[in-house]
């Protein structure tokens, strides 16, 4: 990463060719005043006449550079990293850095390049894709007529694999996601008996009786041991049912995470994240309230489709029509959902471990913290705003609302998602992924750096993480 930006450098050039251009007219005055013993007032005169006309020129100098130089060779930089590293395809727009003689035309040419490599790295991972795609559907089918729910856990307990059976058994208690720990949904005692049991008596499997964390349900359930350096299957017996989608939501990359130490070392791909936005009844957020919430999860730099959260919230009073008018939501949309309270409470446990992202995300915030407050809950999450993250990357006087940036990433955002919040933060998280391999490239590769790099476009909006 670096330290300073071209365009801070260049500035601090023609900074340090003013502060030298004056010092050397002072010290040329000095010198003809002291060797000819001519009046002072007049060379004091002629100096600060010098001095401004100095002064004047190499600002005006230094605007145009700026203008016609610098901005245009951070602008391709980024354009290029976008096609390199997050598959942006576009042509790219050569006519800012007219100025720049040939290195234009050159970054066409390679932009085309890329593009050309692209395009056939794509249809060679479409095709690995379809076929991986329909060897899960296979797999699928032949899980579905099996009554029990299936999670796979690594040897610090946490969740690998799990299907649609054991989210239909265990989501009534909280949101089940990849990279938690099982025993933020079942008591810890008899799971860790039967593993030591297992371990002791070089035994593979073994049958047990285990209870939610609340204790309000108990289901029957086989343990079976995968290797002590891998990790174990359990399998909770359920009743069938038919209407019950079965889809497997795995990760096993997280065989092989470590947990960092603290935050701000830990890779940026390592971290989960839960993006996510509001829709409100106004732009005030000490006089509007939320009316939907909507979320996604991203797991070690991928995309878990079956981790959403969406709900509508019921604000307890008329929805005003200017607001409805722009998201969509009616009184009787929102006449029998979950109140605040629940549906904070509920975002709060999806969200429980995971780094926050949102675009604009002092707005969101603003709801979401003042609502924790009244219930007296918190949500202290870290936080990273897209705004902040495309300004490291296309600079600040680039555009930076989620339209542009998707535009500019080449992220197709439907009009009947828009202004939905699960649509927008769906559409944030296509953002941020093609942002992450970008941010890698400039050497922002943890979370720490991201912070320091967020702070540094802090006059475009506050960074809302404390330390």
């Amino acid at each position: 990463m670096q330290r300073f930006s071209l365009r801070l450098r260049i500035f601090l050039f023609f900074l340090a060719l003013a502060i030298g251009s004056l010092a050397v007219l002072a010290g040329g005055l000095w010198l003809g005043q002291s060797r000819f013993d001519a009046d002072p007032q007049g060379f004091v005169t002629a100096g600060l006449a010098a001095g401004f006309g100095i002064l004047g020129l190499v600002t005006v100098i230094w605007l145009l550079f700026d203008e016609n130089v610098a901005k245009p060779i951070t602008g391709i930089a980024a354009e290029l990293r976008s096609r390199a590293h997050a598959g942006v395809s576009g042509e790219l727009d050569g006519r800012s850095a007219r100025y720049l003689g040939d290195l234009a035309p050159a970054a066409v040419a390679v932009s085309e390049k890329l593009g050309t490599e692209t395009i056939r790295t794509a249809e060679r991972i479409a095709a690995e894709t379809a076929r991986l795609t329909a060897e899960r559907a296979q797999l699928t089918a032949a899980l579905s007529e099996i009554p029990v729910a299936v999670l796979m856990l690594s040897r610090d307990h946490r969740i690998i694999l799990y299907d649609g059976q054991a989210v239909a058994a265990l989501e009534p208690y909280r949101p089940l996601c990849l990279g938690r720990s099982i025993f933020d949904y079942l008591q810890p005692d008899a799971i860790l008996h039967a593993v030591e049991t297992l371990d002791s008596a070089s035994r593979h499997s073994t049958e047990l009786t285990v209870a939610t964390k609340d204790g309000t349900a108990v289901f029957e359930a086989h343990l079976r041991s995968m290797g002590e350096s891998v990790g174990y299957m359990l399998t909770l017996q359920t009743e069938p049912d038919a209407s019950v989608e079965r889809p497997l939501v795995f990760d096993f990359d997280l065989f092989n995470q470590t947990e960092s130490p603290e935050l701000g070392s830990t890779a940026l791909r390592d971290l989960t994240y839960v993006v996510f936005d509001t829709e409100t009844t106004g732009l005030d957020p000490d006089k509007d309230d939320v009316v939907q919430i909507g979320a996604v999860r991203i797991v070690k730099g991928r995309w878990v489709e079956g981790e959403v959260f969406d709900t509508l919230v019921n604000p307890g009073r008329p929805l005003p029509v200017a607001s409805t008018r722009v998201h969509g939501i009616s009184d009787a949309m929102v006449a029998g959902a979950p109140s605040m309270a629940e549906a904070g409470r509920r975002f709060r446990q999806f969200a429980e471990g995971a780094v926050l992202v949102a675009h604009n995300a002092p707005f969101d915030m603003a709801f979401l913290r003042r609502d924790a407050d009244a219930v007296g809950a918190s949500l202290d999450s870290p936080v990273l705003d897209t705004v902040l993250l495309s300004a490291a990357l296309y600079g600040a006087e680039a555009t930076h609302t989620l339209d542009a940036i998707a535009d500019r990433l080449e992220v197709d955002i439907p009009d009947s998602l828009r202004h939905t919040a699960l649509g927008d933060a769906e559409a944030t998280a296509a953002v941020f992924l093609k942002m992450l391999p970008m941010l890698e490239a400039r050497g922002i590769v943890t979370f720490g750096a991201a912070l320091t790099e967020s702070r540094a476009h802090s006059r475009i909006l506050p960074d809302l993480n404390s330390g």
